[in-house]
Parts: structure tokens; C-alpha cells; sequence
């Protein structure tokens, strides 16, 4: 079976050259910034070369694209302005999604900066509401599980639900499948989720695997961004490392890859590459060797 394995590369030069350079690694899906990943301004939705993107995504055969959100965006914020401006990149981003024809925006939610999830998960809900419903309905928004660092949203997959769950979010976005989620492996086993066989795993501990059919997450689940952790096991924090050189045991890695429901998704690398400069082909070799060996 082949599986969508692909990275985050950059879009330097024109979101056509993200396809060349996602294509040079190895890679058969994509992820790429609309513009900088830095800053709050963002070029007009008509300075995008959309016919050599597209043209290029056929020549290589490149397929899903996914966007990532901005890191500025904080929609747990208590500033009005911060708010306000998270809200309307947002909405940029989810137009951008349909201008390339891509499977969604992938957000980090931001964090709660120490005032707690129940002061902020009602505000967090109304955003993605709202952006939902001033956004065009063939784009996506997919909430990103979060290392739990500095008071990050969605470090506990429980949250995620919620968020799911919610009565007007759920009747109206899941269902048209315009609401969803991404898996980070890396955030995952930061914030204290094991990623291998549950039934191996000691008493008291976290499986995530376990976790998500508990919670019923596998429907809205529409890919995994695969990295290796720098830190250890519960660490609360977000360092990705080269595919086989973090501390997530390869073999937990391998089994949360090889599991059914996670075979038919897209595979997402965000790792520093061997020479510092991102996903490079290096590491698409080594996840394809952890995907052979499943």
C-alpha cells in the first residue's frame, strides 16, 4: 500500500516552488506558510501563481496540501487586539485553503497564559464558529493536539472532544466535514501520551492510541504530523527532532503508524532536517523504512 508521506517545506519564491521542493525530498503530500509564518501581514489572495502551483502539483503528483496557521494566532487570548487579529489571519488562511483547493489549515490554538482551560475553551469554541461561518465551505479547520507548554489548548486530546463536541460547532461543521484535527507525534509524547501498543503499556500511564478510540477522535482525524521529540517523555515541551534520533522509542513510532486507522491518513514531516534546514530527504527515507517495517 502506498501511504501520503510528504513534509512541511518552504514556499519561498512562490507556493509552485513548495511543490517542486516538497517533490525533490521525496515526498507525495504537502504542507507549506501562505506567506511568513513570523508576521501578522499577508500578501493579497491574488498575488499566488495559482496556475504553476497547480500545474506543478499534477506534474509531480502531489496530493493533499495542507496550510499551517500562523504561530502568532492565540484565539484562548484575553487581549482584544491579539484576538482580533488571530481571528482575521484565520480567516485569511481558511480563504487561502480554498484558493489552492487544500484539505485544511492546520492551528495552533494558542494558550490560556495561565488563566485555565475553563476560562477559555467557551471564547476558543465561539472563534472557530464564527471563522467557520464567515470562510468559504470548501475550506477546513483542523485543531492541532499541542505539547501543553505555557499554558498551550489541546495538550489533553480531552479538550480536543470538547471542542468537537460542542452543540453548534458539531451540527454544523462536523457533519459537513469542515472541522476536524491533526495528530502531532511529537506533541503527543511531550505532553505525556504513549504512542505504542496499549496493552504493553505500565499501569497508571497514558496510551494515546487508547485515549483516541475512548474519545471517539478517529473520524475527525485527517492527518499526523510525524516527528521525533527532543526532549523526554513528558517534557511539556516542543522540540521536534530528525525522525530515529528523538526519544520516542522508533518502535511506539512504528506501531501508532502501522495502527488501521491511522494507515489511510496523510503523513506530515516538521523535522530540523540533518543539515538544520528543515524536511529533507534523509528523514522521508527513514520514515518510509518505519513504514515498510509495519
Amino acid at each position: 500500500m502506498t501511504r501520503n508521506l510528504g513534509a512541511h517545506v518552504s514556499a519561498a519564491g512562490g507556493i509552485d516552488k513548495a511543490v517542486e521542493r516538497v517533490a525533490a525530498i521525496g515526498g507525495n503530500c504537502l504542507q507549506l506558510f501562505s506567506g511568513s509564518p513570523r508576521v501578522w501581514a499577508k500578501p493579497g489572495l491574488d498575488k499566488y501563481p495559482l496556475v504553476k502551483f497547480f500545474s506543478n502539483l499534477e506534474k509531480y503528483a502531489i496530493a493533499p496540501v495542507f496550510t499551517h496557521a500562523l504561530y502568532l494566532v492565540n484565539l484562548a487570548s484575553d487581549k482584544p487586539d491579539n484576538l482580533r487579529k488571530s481571528f482575521d489571519c484565520l480567516k485569511y488562511e481558511l480563504e487561502f485553503d480554498s484558493l489552492v483547493k487544500g484539505s485544511g489549515v492546520i492551528v495552533h490554538l494558542g494558550s490560556h497564559q495561565g488563566r485555565g482551560w475553563a476560562a477559555s475553551s467557551e471564547q476558543i469554541a465561539e472563534q472557530i464558529n464564527l471563522l467557520l461561518a464567515a470562510t468559504p465551505d470548501d475550506s477546513t479547520f483542523l485543531i492541532e493536539n499541542s505539547a501543553g507548554q505555557k499554558g498551550k489548548i489541546a495538550s489533553d486530546l480531552h479538550e480536543v472532544r470538547w471542542l468537537l463536541d460542542q452543540a453548534e460547532i458539531a451540527g454544523k461543521w462536523v457533519s459537513k466535514g469542515r472541522l476536524g484535527w491533526c495528530f502531532d507525534t511529537c506533541h503527543a509524547h511531550a505532553a505525556g501520551n504513549k504512542l505504542g501498543d496499549p496493552t504493553k503499556i505500565g499501569s497508571g500511564e497514558k496510551s494515546a492510541l487508547a485515549t483516541l478510540d475512548e474519545l471517539d477522535l478517529w473520524s475527525t482525524l485527517r492527518l499526523v504530523h510525524v516527528n521525533d521529540s527532543k526532549d523526554p517523555f513528558a517534557s511539556g515541551r516542543d522540540r521536534h527532532a530528525n525522525i530515529g534520533d528523538g526519544t520516542i522509542p522508533p518502535a511506539d513510532l512504528q506501531f501508532f503508524l502501522d495502527t488501521k486507522q491511522v494507515q489511510k491518513l496523510s503523513l506530515i514531516l516538521e523535522v530540523p532536517g540533518i543539515d538544520g534546514k528543515g524536511p529533507d530527504a534523509e528523514n522521508i527515507e527513514r520514515a518510509k523504512k518505519l513504514l515498510d517495517a509495519c
